[in-house]
């Protein structure tokens, strides 16, 4: 039943990489909406899945919050390094310029994002079939986002149309794959959380050091915030429905 439920998960991704291809010609809207989506995720279902999960505190501080930090900072070492790194070799082409290497580690941590749903969806059916069903709900409805960020992230970073498709693809199957899996072996809560905790410092430094200042650079319109509010909106409207 997980697996057969996570096929809904598979389809809807597809789903959102279709719609972020389509809309090329709107990129500053793509990567406006790109931007909320995700920076809802992390703030209303990432950090708070991962400060339930991973309730232990290091000297004060939430060990979920401090991997959160540390996700964040990761993710701009891994940019200038990989950036500087090119620079050096006479690849840059001025400050704008970025990595393809950036935007496929980034789509993989979507990919292992989504592989997470689907043991969170084997692993609800297997405490009943009444929390399995929502859990399978909430991960149906926010893997939309889920493959129309897998793709604007690829692409985003100059990666070849054919890379972002696959990577998309990945990211569809990843769900099946993580429900397959809980039939074998089960993820201790704590490191659940912490694994989401990194994700979303990774996420939201994506989020706010790149796609939004790219959505805005060169269309600073209404429409542009629009999208990114609606976007933050929508995840607030799927966690609620999802009971959280």
């Amino acid at each position: 039943m997980a697996v057969f439920v996570a096929l809904g998960a598979f389809l809807m991704t597809l789903a959102g990489g279709w719609t972020a291809q389509r809309v090329t010609d709107r990129r500053h809207l793509v990567l406006g909406l790109a931007g909320g989506l995700m920076l809802g995720v992390v703030g209303l279902d990432l950090l708070p899945e991962a400060l339930h999960a991973a309730d232990r505190e290091v000297f004060g501080v939430p060990a979920a919050l401090l991997l959160f930090v540390a996700g964040f900072l990761l993710a701009h070492l891994v940019e200038r390094t990989l950036a500087a790194r090119q620079a050096a070799h006479g690849g840059a082409e001025g400050h704008n310029h970025r990595a393809p290497e950036v935007g496929l580690t980034a789509a993989a941590a979507m990919v292992g994002h989504s592989a997470m749903d689907g043991v969170a969806i084997g692993a609800a059916f297997q405490v009943g079939g009444g929390m399995g069903t929502a859990v399978a709900l909430a991960v149906i409805a926010h893997d939309f986002a889920d493959g129309f960020n897998t793709f604007t992230l690829t692409s985003l970073y100059g990666n070849a149309r054919r890379r972002a498709i696959g990577m998309l693809v990945a990211d569809a199957c990843a769900p099946l794959v993580g429900a397959l899996s809980t039939a074998f072996f089960h993820i201790p809560e704590a490191v659940l959380g912490g694994y989401l905790g990194l994700f979303g410092g990774v996420l939201l430094y994506l989020a706010a050091a790149e796609i939004l200042p790219e959505a805005h650079h060169e269309h600073p319109a209404r429409s542009t915030l629009l999208c990114t509010v609606a976007g933050a909106a929508f995840i607030w409207l799927v966690v609620g429905l999802s009971g959280g």
